[in-house]
């Protein structure tokens, strides 16, 4: 009888570890697919925001402005 309890209570210990373990991995991929999804949602912000800055030299040039040259854009340790 108690090496009948000795196994049911090794078998539930052994369930125990690694259903322990099976959450561990659960939690680490909650995790990084929480910070994928952040990188994607900034990334969309982004794409708004130059969506919106296209839309906008557009209308500039709908509106008569002059053309866009590279040289407007050049970076600022130019």
């Amino acid at each position: 009888m108690l090496d009948e309890h000795e196994a049911r209570l090794e078998a539930l210990e052994t369930r125990l570890a690694f259903q322990e373990d099976w959450l561990e991995t659960l939690d680490t991929r909650l995790i990084e697919q929480g910070r994928a999804l952040e990188r994607l949602e900034r990334l969309e912000r982004i794409n708004v925001l130059l969506q919106e800055r296209l839309r906008q030299q557009s209308e500039g040039l709908d509106q008569g402005e002059r053309e866009w040259r590279l040289e407007d854009d050049r970076p600022p340790h130019y």
